[in-house]
């Protein structure tokens, strides 16, 4: 597959805290990888952002700079500590101070980090966050790069006056891609590995007369790029030709395509799943033993359904109860700022997980169905991200609530046994439905209208893949249905796409919730 997407390191993740994977996961990873970059500890950062990209309204509100203070302290995105980014900042006497600037952008999500170290080194760093966690870093000073983290970078750095040393060639061999970069007076070379670079050679290379910097920024994707494998089928109907000849299914096929993209075992591709299931499956639990967090508009609700249902107050069908209570539980986690799975994006993770543990305890269903089920949510977003991906600033929510319909739609598929053809049809009615889908968090939380077009989502998948199962047509291939996605969003005027500027953020109670959140008062 062409331009291909992991299932773990683009669909089905990050694993991350936080209101929306755009803002706090891409930021932590871009922040981390500069750290690297400027290799001392830190003393002084300056943030910025362009004054007419789709951060500079919201960048607090939707954790960016939680995401950024985090990359920077050096913690894990399930570090409890997560939470007390400023504060822990302050202890350690760090100064990150956050602007609003102008200067030139390439896409609406980018951020300038601009790093002074102890020892007084400078560097600035520009990013862009790509959607779903994904990122990219364009340039490092003056140097004009493509970093995404899923390698190992190695950067060999001199004045430009005369080329890099001929014994560096068993070096160069050894990497899966090299760049060279130029500037007016220096030559960066990029060396792309899959593998950690033994400190024994980085000692060679600093002693090297011929460089004068050698600088390693760390992969921070799950999965490690350079290890892929030839996958045999491409398009959509590729994928669905080559199922039926061989008797597959569409988990089968998920399955498949990761274990080429990822170069790992079956076995290791099973195992990071089952870890990524029960990760969303402790979000469901935390959320409905309840969660707190002082900076979010609604309160515990997902406890609420079981109330009702036990005081015969709403239907008393357990998986759509089920279905409701879950998606809202891993959704308040996700508003407390507790680990959760971006699937495939945070403000978008609550439809796939909750409807897929609902259909599977109401078919009691196994471990492995389960499982299945997850690869075929996940290649059917691995096409997705193929396409427009899964930034709302771009597109809207239709490729963050849209997209995880359509996951889910295939998921729920494959645990109702369907066929790879039967699946890939749900998905594509599921997406269908959510076309034009705006993005209009109210506040700048992604919380309302947020939480029900989640549960939206999860019932959408639901009744299609009910309908696909039993041989409904869905009429326009999935892959024209992802391209009419890309081609709806041009049309999308920027206002209803997650800048705070249209839809239900403006409505009077909308401006009236941000001024009080913003004065730190309870809702």
């Amino acid at each position: 597959m062409h331009n291909s997407p992991g299932i773990f390191n683009d669909v089905i993740g990050p694993v991350m805290r936080g209101p929306s994977s755009s803002h706090t996961a891409a930021s932590w990873r871009a922040a981390k990888m500069a750290m690297d970059y400027l290799n001392e500890p830190l003393q002084k950062a300056i943030i910025d952002f362009d004054k007419d990209g789709a951060w500079a309204p919201n960048y607090r509100e939707q954790g960016t700079t939680v995401g950024i203070d985090g990359g920077l302290l050096n913690l894990d995105m399930t570090d409890d500590r997560m939470k007390i980014t400023e504060q822990i900042a302050e202890d350690r006497g760090i100064s990150i101070i956050y602007e609003i600037n102008s200067f030139p952008t390439n896409h609406v999500n980018t951020v300038r980090l601009s790093l002074e170290g102890v020892n007084g080194r400078h560097v600035q760093v520009l990013a862009a966050s790509l959607g779903g966690g994904s990122f990219e870093i364009q340039k490092l000073d003056d140097f004009e790069v493509k970093i995404g983290g899923g390698f190992y970078e190695l950067l060999l750095i001199n004045n430009g006056a005369n080329p890099f040393p001929n014994d560096m060639e068993k070096m160069v061999g050894k990497a899966r891609l090299t760049h060279n970069f130029n500037t007016k007076d220096r030559q960066l070379l990029n060396l792309k590995f899959s593998e950690p670079i033994p400190e024994s050679e980085l000692e060679l290379l600093k002693e090297h007369p011929g460089i004068d910097e050698v600088l390693v920024l760390n992969a921070v994707l799950p999965v490690i790029a350079g290890n892929e494998q030839s996958v045999p089928f491409d398009s959509v109907e590729d994928l669905i030709s080559y199922a039926e000849t061989n008797d597959k299914d569409l988990g089968d096929l998920g399955l498949l395509y990761e274990q080429c993209q990822s170069g790992l075992s079956p076995e290791e591709v099973n195992a990071k799943m089952d870890h990524i299931i029960d990760i969303i499956h402790g979000s469901i639990s935390t959320g409905l033993a309840g969660t707190k967090y002082h900076d979010r508009i609604l309160p515990q609700q997902s406890h609420l359904i079981k109330k009702a249902q036990n005081n015969g107050k709403i239907l008393q069908n357990k998986l759509v109860s089920d279905i409701v209570a879950n998606v809202s539980a891993i959704m308040e986690s996700k508003s407390a700022m507790e680990v959760v799975v971006a699937n495939p994006t945070a403000g978008s993770c609550g439809a796939v997980g909750g409807v897929l543990k609902a259909v599977a305890d109401d078919l009691n269903c196994s471990k492995e169905a389960l499982r299945k089920a997850y690869f075929a949510a996940g290649i059917v977003g691995v096409y997705f991200a193929r396409g427009p991906g899964f930034s709302a600033e771009e597109h809207g929510c239709q490729v963050e609530c849209g997209a995880s319909a359509g996951m889910a739609a295939a998921g729920i598929a494959q645990l109702f046994g369907g066929s790879a053809r039967q699946a890939i049809g749900a998905a594509s009615m599921a997406i269908q439905n959510m076309i034009g889908l705006v993005c209009d968090p109210v506040a700048d939380r992604v919380e309302v209208p947020c939480l029900g077009k989640n549960i939206s989502a999860a019932m959408n998948s639901l009744s299609s893949a009910t309908m696909a199962c039993s041989g409904y047509n869905p009429v326009i291939p999935l892959d024209e249905v992802i391209e009419t996605v890309s081609r709806v969003s041009a049309q999308m005027p920027t206002c209803v796409k997650c800048t705070g500027k249209g839809g239900l953020a403006i409505t009077k109670t909308a401006y009236d919730l941000k001024i009080v959140l913003a004065n730190g008062k309870p809702v």
